[in-house]
């Protein structure tokens, strides 16, 4: 059996809100060995919902919906999915009755008549109890046992220990097991991953595999599935086994764990320290470094040194060589590198400079140039790159970049 996810909310329709419960539902529902064949999208209008609902159930057995469960008027999941299914919808006094306790329960205030609006619910449909807000859940059988359909609240906080009350139902229709593996790769574009795994994946169906690729870095999933656990174990360890043997040390981690996180374990395990100087970045590398519990460890100071008085005053950068080359120079990096480590004591000095745009490049520096240096006892190594994007991503791509020459480094 298969499932299709339909998230309700006009509000995920715009650019101020994404839908990301549908990403932590289809890793559940694979979980259960449930296999995802889609997603969609609707506002809250209760014509779009049923239409939803009836396109997924033309392609899957089992539709969670998330959203559209709450006591407004903008809130039509239910009215959606009874005009899907052509049923009535009913109105139930215990679940009123319940509902009139539970706010009283959290707000200490009178509730208001418009909670009356989710007592009314799908004939013979099954009630979820929410044991954190108000907005009862909803199961339904149709099709005679052929589509089961489930109504979860928008809130995560509400929906995940809802779906644990549903789990064991769910997991009698997992057919298979899923096996996932992630590998996450640094210094690497995704066409380049591409270029060197491709021979192992093409034309294979299981396990599936999926490469996406951010400013962060870029990362590698594997789905294998099998009947038993053992088997889907093995397809999953064999395609990761060849996909590391070509990636080799650009692979960072085979774990759902970010770049800095690697970077900082690596610092402990070795007894280095680090600290930073950024211009370009603006403190962004420090605030990822420092985002890991116990980087204090490690990590001994940041400083963004983003005009050039600061650079010379603060970090000790030769005012003639930024007459000379330019504030965004290899000359000027090594320095701020250089700078920063003095200045901190620290065994590892890092120093990034360069042009974050829109703004502010010409033809021979152009926006997305930047030059990181990194300083140790041994010496000083500067890298020159350019980097796409927005000004977020040319910053992200620039402290991706810096970590991962940290990390080569150290290993």
């Amino acid at each position: 059996m298969v499932a299709e996810i339909i998230a309700v909310g006009s509000e995920l329709l715009s650019p101020y809100r994404t839908d990301t419960n549908s990403l932590e539902l289809t890793e559940r529902l694979m979980e259960l060995g449930i296999r995802v064949n889609g997603k969609c999208v609707v506002g809250d209008n209760d014509e779009d919902i049923a239409r939803a609902i009836r396109a997924a159930a033309a392609r899957a057995q089992i539709i969670v919906i998330t959203g559209g469960l709450g006591p407004t008027n903008d809130d039509k999941t239910r009215e959606g999915i009874a005009k899907a299914l052509k049923l009535n919808l009913v109105f139930r006094e215990d679940i009123h009755t319940w509902i009139k306790e539970r706010y009283k329960q959290l707000t200490k205030q009178d509730p208001p008549d418009n909670l009356a609006r989710m007592a009314f619910v799908p004939e013979g449909a099954e009630i979820l109890e929410n044991t954190v807000g108000t907005a009862p859940g909803l199961w339904l059988e149709a099709k005679e046992g052929y589509l089961y359909i489930i109504a979860l609240p928008g809130p995560p906080s509400e929906w995940r220990p809802m779906f644990e009350r549903v789990r064991e139902k769910l997991a009698q229709f997992g057919s298979h097991v899923f096996s996932h593996r992630i590998l996450r790769i640094a210094g690497l574009r995704e066409s380049q991953v591409e270029d060197k795994i491709s021979q192992f994946y093409t034309g294979v169906k299981n396990p599936q595999v999926t490469i996406l690729a951010s400013p962060e870095d870029v990362q590698i999933h594997i789905w294998a599935r099998a009947r038993e656990r053992e088997e889907a174990d093995r397809l999953a360890d064999e395609m990761k086994k060849k996909f590391l043997e070509v990636l080799k040390e650009n692979v960072y981690t085979d774990k759902d764990e970010p770049l800095e996180k690697v970077v900082g374990d690596l610092l402990r395990e070795k007894g280095k320290t680090l600290a930073v100087a950024e211009s370009c970045s603006g403190g962004l590398l420090a605030n990822r470094i420092t985002n890991i519990p116990g980087s204090s460890d490690y990590f001994l100071m940041g400083a963004v040194t983003y005009s050039n008085e600061a650079k010379v005053k603060v970090l000790g950068v030769k005012k003639k060589d930024i007459e000379a080359h330019g504030a965004v120079s290899e000359p000027v990096a090594a320095q701020m590198a250089e700078g920063i480590r003095r200045v901190a004591g620290s065994d590892f000095g890092i120093g990034i400079t360069g042009i974050a745009g829109p703004g502010g490049g010409t033809p021979e520096k152009p926006v997305g140039l930047v030059y990181i240096g990194i300083s140790w006892e041994g010496g000083t190594e500067v890298k020159r790159f350019r980097f796409p994007g927005t000004r977020l991503q040319v910053k992200m791509y620039t402290t991706s970049s810096a970590l991962d020459m940290l990390r080569r480094k150290l290993i």
